[in-house]
Formats: C-alpha cells, structure tokens, sequence
C-alpha cells in the first residue's frame, strides 16, 4: 500500500502494475438526494473527498477541484432517448482536461509539500487528445516537466498543435510508430532503475490515479442532470468512447460508489480487443489499427487490468455492466452525418462511436447519455469531408496553430529514447 503522494508520483507500482484505491466507498444517500441542487464543483468535491479526503486538506481539496473545474459540462439532448454529455468545454475543448487538470494542481500541491526542490518530469503517451491536455494542464508548473509523446502523423494537425507550440517545460516527441509505441516507450521508461536513479519519472496518462480517478466527476454530474431533466434515474445506460478504457474505469468506480448507471457500453472504432473479450472471454492485445476516431486506436489498454481488478477477473461479472459495439471508419462516417443531418447535432468521430452504440444497444424504456469527448473542429478536416461543409475552429484551437511546431524526433526503440532523457536528468 502507498500513500496517494506516492502513487500520484510514482505513477506506476515498482512490479509494473496499476495503483487502484484500497477501498472504493459508497456515496450517502443523502448525497444523491441533494445531488440536483449542488454545483459541479461543490458535487465533485463531495466525491473527491470520499476518495482522497484522507491523504489532504479538505481546504486544499476543494480549491484543487474548484480550479480543475472552471468550466461547464453540459447535458444536451439530442433526440427522445439519447443525450449528449458534452464533455469539450474545456481549455483544450477534450474530456482530458478534467483529469489533467487536476493531476496537474495535485502534483503542484504534493511538489510545495516537499519544498519544490525536486524536478518531476511527466511522461505521457497520446493517441490526440491527451497530449494537449496534459501539456496544458502542466504548462508553466513549477518543478515539473512533460515530455508528450505521440505518433508521427497519426494525430490531427490541431491536437499536435496543442503540444508541439508551447515549449517552456513541454517538450513533443514525435515517434516513428504507433500510440501502443509511444505507451510501451513510457512504461519501459518507468522500469530502468538507471533512469529512475537519475530522475524523477511519472506518468500522465489515464494509467496515474490522478489522472483517470477524477473523470467520475462527470458521470456523476450527467445523473444529476438527468435528475432535473426528469428523466427514469433506474433505466440509465451509459455509452463511453474507448481507447485505453480509463474512462469507462472511472464511470464504473462511480458506479461501484453507488451511481445508479443500469450498465455501460464501451463503443470501440476497429481496435477490438476488449470487445472481442466480451464475447469470448479471451483477452489478445493486437496491434493498433490507425481510424478517423483516433484516439481510440489502442491495441492494448492499459485500463482493462483495472476492470479485471474491480471485477475480481469474473468474465460474467464484466460483461453482465459493460456491453460492446465495435464500428468500421464507414460507420462512424454515416453515423456523423446522419445525426448531423436529422438531428442538427454536429458530433466528433469519437462520439459518433457512442451515439451509434447507444442506437443500436439501447432497449425500451431506457435512458441513453453518450459522452462527446472532443470538439468536432479539433478533427475538422475528417468532419468537414463527411458532412461537406467548413465548420468554425473555435479561437482557443485556433489560437494554437498560430506559433511554430517544436517537436524532436525518435524512433521506437528503447534506447534512443533512454539516452534522450538521460541528457535531461
């Protein structure tokens, strides 16, 4: 066992395993009762302090959330069944920012415990939208630099822009591969004990309990709304875009802290390898198959050992919650602009995933949230040809594409990279 500092900074446990809470509890009844009339951050804080109020401050927790959470996450509906939790409002408009956010203001609060003598150095791996998240979310923190490694063009030109421009203590590297290269490369990082003697190494990537823990916020935020909107609370079906699987990790530690969510979905692009253990009970990691949903291309998510966790490796006990749908680049595509024509509702790639698994798997009576994970203009030039139109780039994105790309370039192996950060130590 280690304390919350520990697995936050540590990022990874020393046998190469996940760090999970050592004990999950339940949410008061009287919390759900007034859940309706909180704010979200005053809803957040209450959960937060459930998870973490024993390793900090209770003052210190709720300015970290408050922080975190500057921004709205609203519920939209879409048509008489299926909502959209809109999850792009944030500075990098990606559902990442909730979780690097507060990873990032965590860090700082643990790093001013210790005196902020130290340097960390972040590691993180990025499909597209974690990269920007994470870099901005750390951007300018003292004592602490990220190195964002990421696949040489298998991102979209703005998400590379959302790391690649902002130098300072970010530094891009643009890897000759595939994201499971670009994660391999940190985890292999985080066991070379002559690495880890020279520098202080962790993670941002949903594999850090700060990173992917906070991401419950929304779900339990989408109920409450659900709550006003009026809508049957015991019929909620849940639909998650998924990639590394954090996401969906975090909604169902919400529900095992007694959200009432009737079951997941976890809607899969192509990378098929935890809907194929859905329906077999056999988990084979394969390599990343390169989509429109991008950030979903992962052959082998890091998160699914945590689900294996909470479930006791029950393979009944995972597929009775988490059901699967698994959709080619042309499905994505039609869904995109069939919702966008007949509904006026502009989705991302990722989205479309869900909204797509939430027609297909929704029954009767049920209620459906999907998450919209990013803004439709950060894919704008694969959004732009399935619905023939030029959508707007939000300022904030646009605002990114203005200064120059710095980036250093590695290839796959170990070595080269190993030597790269040994000349940062």
């Amino acid at each position: 066992m280690v304390t919350l500092a520990e697995a936050v900074v540590k990022g990874l446990a020393a046998d190469r395993g996940l760090f999970m809470p050592e004990h999950i509890g339940k949410m008061p009844k009287a919390f759900f009762n007034n859940i309706s009339s909180m704010s979200l951050q005053e809803m957040s804080f209450a959960v937060a302090y459930m998870l973490f109020g024993d390793d900090i401050d209770s003052d210190d927790l709720k300015h970290i959330v408050s922080d975190t959470l500057n921004f709205d996450i609203p519920l939209v509906k879409v048509d008489d069944q299926r909502y959209s939790l809109e999850l792009f409002h944030g500075p990098t408009l990606a559902f990442k920012d909730v979780g690097a956010r507060f990873m990032a203001r965590l860090l700082g609060h643990f790093n001013r415990q210790n005196g902020e003598d130290r340097m960390v150095n972040v590691l993180v791996a990025t499909s597209g939208d974690t990269g920007g998240a994470v870099a901005n979310g750390f951007l300018n923190v003292p004592g602490v630099r990220v190195f964002v490694l990421y696949p040489s063009g298998k991102v979209s030109r703005i998400q590379e822009a959302q790391f690649t421009t902002l130098g300072n203590n970010i530094t891009a590297i643009e890897v000759n591969g595939t994201f499971d290269d670009c994660q391999a490369l940190v985890k292999s990082a985080f066991m070379d004990k002559e690495l880890n003697s020279h520098m202080m190494l962790t993670s941002a990537n949903s594999i850090n309990v700060a990173r992917f823990l906070p991401q419950m916020f929304y779900y339990f935020y989408a109920y409450a709304q659900l709550m006003k909107a009026g809508e049957d609370l015991n019929n909620i079906v849940v639909a998650v875009p998924s990639g590394n699987f954090g996401n969906i990790t975090a909604g169902l530690i919400a529900k095992f802290m007694g959200l009432p969510v009737k079951r997941f979905i976890a809607a899969n692009n192509r990378n098929d390898v935890v809907y194929n253990y859905l329906q077999t009970g056999v988990y084979t990691p394969k390599p990343s198959v390169a989509t429109i949903a991008n950030a979903m291309d992962v052959g082998d998510p890091s998160n699914f050992a945590r689900i294996l966790d909470l479930y006791h490796n029950s393979w009944e006990a995972i597929k009775a919650e988490i059901s699967g749908f698994t959709y080619t680049d042309e499905q994505i595509a039609q869904t995109l602009a069939d919702v966008y024509r007949q509904r006026g509702y502009l989705l991302d790639p990722h989205g479309a995933v869900a909204y797509r698994s939430l027609q297909e798997g929704l029954q009767p009576g049920e209620v459906g949230v999907m998450l919209e994970t990013a803004h439709p203009a950060k894919f704008k030039s694969v959004v732009d040809s399935i619905i023939g139109e030029d959508i707007d780039i939000p300022q904030r994105l646009a605002a990114f594409m203005e200064n120059p790309k710095q980036s250093v370039r590695m290839p796959s192996a170990f070595g080269p990279f190993k030597q790269y950060l040994l000349s940062k130590a």
